[in-house]
């Protein structure tokens, strides 16, 4: 059994739903190959953002979550207390507590055992987040 560990600064961005699998996966790619077999662990370090895992072809569909999540948490809710930071900052905690702060994937072969459409996102909940640290856990064979 082997393991591997690695922090990454992942670059600042806008809110909304970011695909960030071709920006992470050149930071390990070489220590991933070295897997057989094996899990993925990313733990994303913010409590205002979240990671999942979705469509990694049309943009529209991180348009849509985008939207979606805004409507389910919006700004200036009248019985929001927590609003010191600002009116994105409760809708923030709401919409990462949602969707998780954690992704576990299977490792075959060397490589992320992902689908064919599949893409992990980083989904920034707040209008100037900054960059986010995501700490990356390989375990395996």
């Amino acid at each position: 059994m082997a393991w591997f560990q690695q922090s990454i600064q992942l670059q600042p961005r806008r809110r909304g739903f970011h695909l960030i699998t071709q920006e992470i996966l050149p930071q390990f790619e070489r220590e991933l190959r070295t897997f057989n077999i094996g899990l993925a662990h990313f733990f994303l370090q913010h409590t205002s953002a979240s990671l999942t895992i979705n469509e990694n072809a049309d943009p529209d569909v991180r348009g849509d979550f985008e939207s979606h999540f805004n409507r389910l948490a919006p700004e200036n809710a009248p019985y929001f207390t927590h609003t010191l930071e600002g009116p994105d900052d409760m809708p923030a905690h709401l919409k990462s507590s949602l969707l998780g702060c954690s992704l576990t994937l299977p490792i075959q072969g060397g490589t992320l055992a992902l689908g064919t459409w599949q893409g992990i996102y980083l989904c920034e909940h707040r209008n100037q987040g900054g960059s986010r640290h995501l700490l990356v856990t390989l375990q395996g064979e």
